[in-house]
């Protein structure tokens, strides 16, 4: 089961032909979300993403019926009348994504929605997503990522940060535990559906078996979700994490509906709250894994089991039969993601068709230029462990694709393997409840506490890896360095300020703060260093096989260079 959004729902999208709603409508439909049409006033007849465009919405219900679900991608001033034409439609779901809905309007269409027997997500809200069966919003970035770092299983997540919100799935994941729905329920001081309310939902759905919750200073959500349990309303188990515990009255802490008023709303209270009606409330972030495996592990005996597709059924154990949404093969067409392989030819870079293949969108020229910058980066590196396994497999008389194949197995977690680690890392900075020094610095502090290097820092070669500020520059000049940026930087400053022998961001720092921003899930990181040193390990290994003996002892740091003079 879920809550809110299956493989089955039926959803429309308002303002579909504006740049966000373009973006999202391929999100959602990348994922296999049932986006069934769009509306826009005075773009009727046309198409969006392959799908049908409307001027009203009771047009859509007139030509398609009612939608189970309205995506409102309008800007704010014009979200309340959005929202009450598609009320008034009969529409019993609305998530409405911008940020900045003046509160009076939120109010009606609060009133409006209780009216009808209707409800909303938001508004200020990612969205939500049921692992494996559907996304509504902006939720994950793109299918891709969601895909890559979300796994259902028994966990509901309700939250009301929104890069929190996936941070949460994605360090669950980690830990092998899987969500049955993610919900991000808005930043805003009022909401449609705040925890308490999701929280009813869960206790409906057979697959939940427990809860995690992120709360914040301000309002009384959490505390409404204490009162719900303590009366009976939510009976599985609950992890919950506060932020903004630094947080003084009268100060916003990151999202419009989280700042103190005096006595109301304060961490403190919040905390003591929940922890009278039984919820496990962790002190750190980070805790949250395993808090919930503990959970999960106690309270197992009495908790539902849930059922998979295999223990279900167990006769699809022996299906052959496979689903790829990369390659569609036909008599005299290729096609890459929907993209004909002909026309992609005449269009796109081979970096740009990286992307397309690897996250399922049609990259800007800026972002091909950038991955180009990245492969360019890494495509050699002399006398490295990649480079001796590749040319001593080839001096053994090994065949191209063995000797490639041995110095692609020789990349492992001490050599080109820190992207990934990296991008996890700064994913944590970058998604800390406190502001990005203070997590760099506490980061920082706990690597240094156990004795462990950063990854991404230091080289054993280069002071100053020449690398790296060129790629940092071009990101900056094209104006795609964003948050994974930013995170790598509030980190170089937190470890070198002050030290007696820095270790400056090396070419796996910036490549990984570089494909965090753009929408690269961590798993993927170290396949770029790969792409990147192959055409390098073809050049070593045919360079060995055509110049050299048969069999010989390769030194590993005894190289000279004799190829052309510097140009």
């Amino acid at each position: 089961m879920s809550i809110l959004i299956d493989e089955t729902t039926r959803v429309m999208v308002q303002g579909i032909t504006g740049r966000e709603g373009l973006a999202r409508t391929r999100l959602m439909k990348g994922y296999g979300t049932q986006v069934i049409a769009g509306v826009t006033p005075g773009r009727g007849g046309g198409d969006a993403e392959g799908v049908p465009v409307f001027d009203t919405v009771g047009a859509v219900c007139d030509a398609l019926g009612v939608p189970d679900v309205s995506v409102l991608f309008v800007p704010a001033p014009l979200v309340k009348g959005a929202a009450l034409e598609a009320l008034g439609s009969g529409i019993k779901l609305l998530v409405i994504v911008p940020d900045r809905v003046p509160i009076y309007d939120a109010l009606e269409i609060a009133a409006h929605a209780r009216r009808v027997g209707a409800s909303f997500i938001g508004p200020n809200t990612l969205g939500l997503v049921t692992p494996g069966r559907g996304v509504l919003g902006m939720m994950g970035g793109s299918a891709a990522n969601l895909q890559k770092s979300l796994i259902p299983g028994p966990v509901g997540v309700t939250s009301r940060s929104g890069g929190i919100t996936t941070s949460i799935a994605y360090y669950l994941g980690k830990a092998g535990i899987g969500c049955s729905t993610v919900v991000h329920v808005g930043g805003d001081a009022v909401v449609g559906m705040p925890h308490a309310d999701v929280l009813r939902r869960f206790e409906d759905d057979d697959q939940t078996q427990a809860v995690v919750m992120y709360g914040e200073i301000g309002t009384a959500q959490e505390e409404d979700a204490a009162a719900l349990i303590e009366a009976g309303g939510f009976t599985k188990p609950l992890i919950a994490y506060i932020g903004g515990k630094a947080a003084k009255s009268g100060t916003r802490f990151s999202h419009a509906g989280a700042i103190i008023e005096g006595d109301r709303g304060t961490h403190e209270g919040k905390v003591a709250r929940l922890k009278s009606i039984g919820a496990v409330v962790v002190e750190h972030f980070a805790d949250i894994p395993a808090a919930t495996e503990e959970v999960l592990r106690k309270h197992q005996p009495r908790l539902k089991p849930v059922k998979t597709a295999v223990t279900a059924k167990p006769e699809q154990a022996n299906d052959l039969h496979w689903k790829t949404a990369i390659t569609k093969v036909q008599p005299n067409e290729i096609r890459l993601r929907g993209h004909r392989i002909d026309a992609l030819m005449d269009d796109v870079t081979f970096s740009q068709a990286i992307y397309l293949a690897l996250t399922g969108h049609l990259p800007s020229p800026e972002v091909g230029r950038l991955i180009d910058a990245i492969l360019v980066s890494s495509v050699d590196h002399a006398a490295s462990p990649s480079t001796l396994a590749a040319r001593t497999a080839a001096s053994t008389g090994a065949p191209m694709n063995a000797a490639l194949a041995a110095g692609l197995l020789s990349i492992n977690q001490h050599h080109g393997g820190a992207i990934q680690n990296c991008m996890e890392m700064l994913m944590q900075v970058r998604d800390s409840a406190q502001p990005l020094d203070e997590a760099a610095a506490a980061l920082v502090n706990s690597y240094k506490a156990s004795k462990r290097r950063l990854p991404g820092f230091g080289h054993r070669i280069h002071t100053a890896d020449p690398r790296t500020a060129r790629l940092l520059a071009l990101a900056d000049s094209l104006g795609l360095a964003r948050s994974g940026c930013a995170a790598l930087r509030a980190l170089d400053v937190a470890l070198n300020t002050g030290a007696k022998t820095p270790l400056p961001v090396n070419v796996d720092g910036a490549i990984a703060a570089l494909l965090l921003d753009l929408d690269i899930p961590p798993e993927l990181g170290n396949t770029f260093f790969m792409i990147a040193r192959l055409p390098g390990l073809v050049a070593h290994v045919y360079e060995e096989k055509t110049r050299e003996r048969p069999m010989r002892w390769i030194h590993p740091t005894d190289i000279e260079y004799d190829g052309p003079p510097n140009a």
